[in-house]
């Protein structure tokens, strides 16, 4: 007997790197490749992917790849992905043209990339896939209800139900009641907001927010949201044009989301609104707003730019307002609050979540996500989307909507769920690894390098450069040392002196070169500790001349 299987490789137990494997009869169904911001710990990484080489290994049995949504947390790693598997890509038309946008040479895809409306039916292979549309902080969002031998499974996406969304799209609640008429045998449920009872507040009751912020300002006003955040740009827009002020759009992401989402007409601002960032300095600051990029403190957007007056025409100064209209990402609190100190340092007023509703979550709360459930009346349950709490707290939610406790499962990343006709089990996992990225490509973690960044980060480092005579083996002048991070002023000149020392004893002892290397490693380590009590990383380098 057949069984399908459903592989997350990213998105359980964390925010970010969303995507899941269906698998039926060698057949694999992917929906969405999406990437994760850096932890701190994880220094000088760009982007964090999910393992893929469970896909890789089947990169011949994947018969299509469909993305719910534009966000960067479900088709960021799709350039990674789509280097190696060739497969038809399916995506709402938004969505697709943001695709295009990150993929370096959309144009050698151009035959595997498929716009979908939200009515179309697809089928492929052992799956048969229908959508629903449904209300988020990006346009075009879907969920999918998939077909599969085993019984139909409906799949989210990330949503909620707002009743009065800005771009009018609203979840298609018909489309989830015929769903739970015909049977629903597995959901897999968006948990992002478990942790929020009642209902998650409409987009359009922001924009009185913005409104009273915008009529009280008397400078400029800065809104920094995330560039995919299509509704709320266009908020910010339509709130600007009523105050009499244009608009400048800052970093690159936002530039290219803006310009996609305007040609596609999901972004409705006329031309004379617009202004280049370059000649903003031209305008009066009460007629100025500019919308960027660094909602979340990352260290090279936009915002924190303008606040170290690291971008050109624009520096953040008294008078100005400024408006962070998102929630930090868990992790990235500590570098959205160092953001928001250097704000306020440089006098400008500002406003975020915690001291005025400056935003709203694109996620369903606790009843929303009772009453998508109510609709579908599944079989069996799996939370996705969230932090591990997140997982347990939804999981909790369904079975007070009368699921069954033994049919709730609660999966980890790289975890194995099996369903067939009897029920549903976890059966195995596969690499649910993390695989970091940075400007280089991808880290071989393995290799120690990520060990190696932090061992340098919180213990320092010691590089000794050792030149010796060929023919002797004796040294030639005094060893070049360089010390940065484990030793104080006061502790050099001792440091050293016996460092020296250590390494004239090392090479009068003789040896081979990877002896001498060994051993000047071992004695530059032990004197290191003893004159400071820490535990450098040592570079020894030995030269013959």
């Amino acid at each position: 007997m057949s069984t399908l299987r459903v592989i997350p490789l990213g998105g359980l137990g964390e925010i970010g790197r969303n995507m899941l494997v269906f698998e039926y009869d060698d057949e694999l169904l992917i929906v969405d490749a999406g990437v994760m911001f850096p932890e701190n710990d994880m220094l000088g990484i760009d982007v964090v992917l999910p393992d893929m080489s469970y896909v890789f290994e089947r990169a011949n049995r994947v018969r299509a790849i469909i993305i719910t949504h534009g966000h960067e947390d479900h088709i960021g790693a799709l350039p990674y992905l789509l280097e190696r598997v060739s497969a038809p890509l399916y995506a709402t038309r938004l969505t697709l043209g943001l695709i295009k946008v990150k993929l370096p040479a959309a144009s050698e895809h151009s035959d595997n990339l498929h716009v979908i409306d939200p009515d179309d039916r697809l089928e492929l292979g052992p799956f048969l896939l229908s959508f629903f549309r449904v209300s988020h902080s990006i346009p075009d969002g879907v969920g999918l209800a998939i077909e599969t031998p085993v019984g139909m499974v409906v799949h989210s996406g990330d949503f909620k139900f707002d009743h009065s969304p800005v771009n009018g799209q609203r979840t298609e609640f018909s489309k989830l009641a015929l769903l739970g008429g015909q049977g629903v045998r597995l959901l897999l449920s968006d948990s992002t907001n478990a942790e929020s009872p009642g209902y998650t507040p409409s987009e359009a009751e922001l924009g009185k927010t913005l409104a009273r912020v915008f009529a009280s300002s008397q400078g400029r006003v800065i809104v920094a949201t995330f560039a995919s955040n299509i509704s709320r740009i266009q908020q910010v827009i339509d709130t600007s044009r009523v105050h009499g002020r244009r608009v400048a759009i800052v970093g690159r992401s936002m530039v290219q989301n803006v310009r996609v989402a305007r040609e596609l007409g999901y972004l409705q601002v006329e031309d004379d609104a617009l202004v280049p960032v370059d000649q903003v300095e031209h305008l009066p600051e009460g007629q100025v707003t500019l919308i960027c990029t660094g909602s979340q403190g990352e260290p090279t957007s936009a915002l924190v730019r303008m606040g170290q007056s690291g971008l050109r025409s624009v520096s953040i100064t008294p008078g100005d307002t400024v408006i962070v209209s998102a929630s930090p990402i868990p992790g990235n609190e500590e570098y959205v609050n160092r953001t928001l100190d250097n704000l306020f340092r440089l006098g400008a007023q500002v406003f975020y979540d915690e001291v005025l509703d400056v935003h709203v979550s694109g996620h369903a709360s606790q009843e929303e996500q009772k009453m998508l459930i109510n609709l579908l009346r599944p079989d069996f349950f799996v939370p996705i989307h969230g932090e591990y709490r997140h997982l347990v707290l939804h999981r909790e939610l369904a079975q007070r909507c009368d699921i069954p406790r033994d049919n709730t499962f609660l999966l980890e990343t790289g975890d194995v769920l099996e369903l067939d006709h009897h029920g549903a089990r976890i059966a195995g996992h596969v690499s649910g690894e993390r695989v970091l990225v940075d400007r280089h490509g991808l880290t071989d973690t393995e290799n120690g390098v990520m060990q190696q960044r932090a061992d340098m980060a919180n213990n320092g480092v010691l590089v000794a450069v050792v030149l010796i005579n060929k023919y002797t083996g004796s040294l030639l002048g005094d060893p070049q040392l360089e010390m940065r991070g484990f030793c104080y002023p006061n502790e050099e000149e001792a440091m050293r002196r016996r460092a020296q020392e250590a390494i004239a004893q090392v090479v009068t002892r003789g040896g081979s070169r990877v002896e001498l290397l060994a051993r000047l490693e071992q004695e530059l380590a032990r004197v290191a500790h003893s004159e400071t009590g820490r535990r450098p990383v040592i570079i020894p380098v030995l030269s013959k001349t």
